[in-house]
């Protein structure tokens, strides 16, 4: 898949970058990170920069990201071993 350019303002923000992603998801990402920056502000009683701010909730979706990706690799590799086993029953 061919990657795109795309500028979206992300908190007050221009941010130019090349993803795979379509627009619409790119779009989605962006306003996720808008709605959480918004939640954890109303949370928060201030004190943290926005640059603190925007940095732990990247690093915790990439840490979700590499959980998920964990858990899937786990299953695959768990479905593997199952599949080897029943071709090592058959022989």
């Amino acid at each position: 898949m061919d990657s795109s350019s795309y500028i979206l303002n992300v908190l007050g923000v221009d941010i130019r970058f090349k993803s795979e992603a379509t627009l619409e998801r790119a779009r989605q990402a962006a306003q996720l990170v808008e709605d959480r920056y918004a939640q954890h502000k109303k949370r928060s009683a201030g004190g943290q920069s926005k640059e603190n701010v925007i940095l732990t909730l990247l690093a915790l979706g990439l840490a979700d990201d590499l959980l998920q990706t964990k858990n899937k690799v786990e299953t695959y590799e768990h479905g593997m071993a199952s599949l080897l086993a029943k071709i090592e029953q058959s022989e």
